[in-house]
């Protein structure tokens, strides 16, 4: 294996990263609306992803630099093409971030409201938009013999992408109520639980529709097998949370969206990026990569870096692994 498909792969393993944390607190966000039933409730919701938000974007982070460094065709193609949806998602994401920051900074009713407002769609957005690119990028776009996107806005909106928008949407909001049902006592661990049952049987009707399209047209027996782990996985989340064991659950839908994107990645090689206008123009790992000694520092950096974020992130999750309630909220905070 030579060092671009290895970069391949692990860019794939980032964006697995990247959705199975952020995809449990953009679903967080998305139920400040559909789950809390007051603004007690609400910081609740809020309070199970305080501590750990952010660190969760760096995966994020890490992706892009990663793509950058690593196959900068592809990235240069990519937020050209995608200008106008990624700037939307990175809008959201800093109004995100300054609406959980800022929420709390005065007592006044609208002032809160207002914040929370910003989380619900700067969460619900990004969790849309983000099926919506990676629709786009496994079907295909136009893009032309100098490797350049010369598509409009309107052809990223297609009805496959569309299919794959709602089923992140889906995913991501069943991976969060299963998240909040794992870190929350009381009433509202209750109706997380049974709002989980809920959206599970729509996602399994949505992703089941758009990983069997994705297979007949660009699977092989790799993807399918990647398919199949998916979709039993979301079946037994599903059947775990209706027995009551959120840990499993979690585990399991977490394993849903790794299974989910691993599939698109295996659909997509060697291509990172293909054309739909003729298949030589193609972006792949051989045409689109950086050359081997620059895979190679960045190999070196992987193998030192990686390790310590992991731990210190996995670090995280362990101090602040306790439940919470409306009984942790004191009435006098605002």
């Amino acid at each position: 294996m030579e060092l671009h498909d290895i970069w391949f792969v692990l860019i794939a393993v980032l964006w697995i990263g990247y959705f199975f944390l952020e995809g449990f607190d953009f679903g967080i966000g998305v139920l400040t609306k559909l789950l809390a039933r007051d603004r007690v409730e609400k910081r609740v919701l809020i309070n199970t992803i305080g501590p750990v938000w952010d660190g969760n974007e760096v995966w994020l982070l890490t992706a892009g630099g990663a793509t950058f460094a690593a196959f900068p065709e592809w990235y240069a193609t990519l937020f050209s093409g995608f200008y106008l949806p990624l700037l939307v998602i990175l809008l959201c994401l800093i109004v995100r971030g300054v609406a959980f920051e800022y929420r709390a900074k005065r007592p006044e009713e609208r002032w809160q409201t207002n914040w929370e407002h910003a989380i619900f769609w700067t969460s619900l957005i990004p969790a849309v938009m983000w099926g919506v690119a990676f629709g786009n990028i496994t079907r295909g776009v136009k893009i032309d013999a100098h490797k350049e996107y010369v598509g409009t806005f309107w052809d990223l909106l297609n009805p496959y992408a569309i299919l794959g928008g709602l089923v992140t949407l889906t995913l991501f909001t069943f991976h969060g109520a299963v998240f909040a049902s794992l870190k929350t006592v009381g009433d509202i661990r209750v109706r997380a639980r049974k709002l989980a049952l809920g959206l599970g049987l729509v996602t399994a009707v949505l992703a089941l529709g758009f990983l069997a399209w994705t297979q007949a047209d660009n699977g092989d027996g790799k993807s399918l097998v990647a398919m199949i782990v998916a979709v039993l996985a979301l079946v037994g989340a599903i059947g775990a949370i209706k027995a009551g064991r959120e840990g499993w659950s979690f585990a399991l839908s977490g394993i849903t969206i790794a299974a989910s994107v691993a599939m698109l990645f295996l659909t997509l090689f060697p291509n990172v990026m293909p054309s739909s206008l003729n298949d030589e123009w193609s972006l792949t790992v051989t045409n689109a990569s950086s050359s081997p000694y620059t895979l190679k520092i960045m190999t070196w950096c992987a193998v030192i870096a990686a390790p310590v974020v992991m731990l210190y992130q996995g670090w995280t999750y362990w101090v602040f692994r306790k439940r919470i309630g409306t009984q942790h909220i004191a009435d006098a905070a605002h």
